[in-house]
């Protein structure tokens, strides 16, 4: 009898030992960051800078992009021809980190001109003001009022290569409203709040709304 109790006890406190381990095991699982799980790789190729760019573009426009840029060689071409509202600019693999662009085809035009001009050796403020002068004058068009331009950038230059994916990327949209203000838009010249909309440069050429959105975990 006394065998017999010894064993049910047993049988009890290994059960209770058991599922406190799969209690723990469960815990531990849910505590994992997914990140973890992501074997990120670097964007050392042509395919990679067009699959990362791809992601600054709305997923459902992705497929119609044209997609431009410099290639792992250091020229600048053609990756993709689209058929969409959409010009996908990759990252510069010769700068630090991440920064690819979206933006609605009629900015082409102004996009183009500052390449240019930075190829010419001209920093940005000689870029802002060669570009304002041009656009004032009429031999540089801005595109449409309200065209868009789509960042995803972050500080890592590595990339999931199952979903495109860049590594600590975030996303900011910038809406074009040439020479607009604060007054004509009712918007504030700085973000009143993080994250709220605000207008940049206001009353220029290349006065634009800001919105960056809150990532994960803000």
């Amino acid at each position: 009898m006394k065998n017999l109790l010894f064993l049910v006890m047993l049988s009890g406190l290994l059960l209770g030992c058991n599922a406190q381990e799969t209690q723990e095991v469960e815990a531990n699982a849910e505590a994992e960051p997914e990140d973890s799980l992501v074997a990120y790789q670097p964007i050392d190729s042509d395919e990679a800078l067009m699959a990362t760019a791809l992601m600054a573009a709305p997923e459902a426009s992705r497929e119609g992009v044209k997609v431009i840029g410099y290639n792992m060689a250091g020229e600048f071409v053609t990756f993709k021809e689209g058929n969409n509202e959409f010009i996908c600019l990759v990252d510069n693999p010769k700068q630090k980190g991440f920064n690819a662009a979206c933006y609605h085809h009629s900015l082409e035009p102004f996009m183009a001109r500052g390449r240019e001009l930075r190829e010419a050796g001209k920093n940005a403020n000689e870029i802002f003001d060669m570009r304002e002068e041009e656009v004032k004058a009429g031999k540089l068009e801005m595109g449409e009022t309200g065209a868009t331009l789509h960042l995803y950038y972050g500080p890592e230059s590595n990339y999931d290569p199952a979903t495109g994916e860049v590594d600590q990327a975030q996303y900011r949209y910038v809406v074009y409203m040439p020479f607009a203000t604060a007054a004509s838009t009712g918007l504030p010249e700085r973000p009143v709040e993080p994250h709220h909309p605000w207008i940049m440069n206001p009353g220029t050429h290349r006065a634009h709304i800001m919105i960056t959105p809150l990532t994960e975990g803000e």
